[in-house]
């Protein structure tokens, strides 16, 4: 007789909830001061000119203007050249030159 005489609770059911991460606002598109712009966890996106970043790695807008992105290619730790994305926030005053 090698069968269960009772089952227990199920082994599966267990699901962490989603963190919401990703671009929040794309370019082109305007910001306002204290606007978060990117959810992230680590750098996968540098902060620019007038972004700062968080104590969760989140993306914020320093001044009101239109979000801008770019790449640029930097030297790593190791020596090597990789390419990094960079959000930037070019203000209300120059977007309208």
């Amino acid at each position: 007789m090698a069968h269960r005489k009772a089952g227990g609770s199920t082994q599966l059911g267990r699901d962490s909830i989603s963190k919401r991460l990703g671009v929040k606002l794309f370019g082109g598109q305007k910001v306002a001061k204290g606007n978060v712009i990117i959810r992230q966890r680590g750098t996968k996106w540098h902060p620019g000119k007038n972004v700062k970043r968080g104590a969760d790695d989140t993306l914020f807008a320093l001044t009101s203007g239109v979000i801008k992105f770019s790449t640029k290619k930097m030297k790593a730790f190791t020596g090597k050249l990789e390419t990094r994305r960079f959000v930037s926030v070019v203000p209300a005053e120059k977007a309208k030159k």
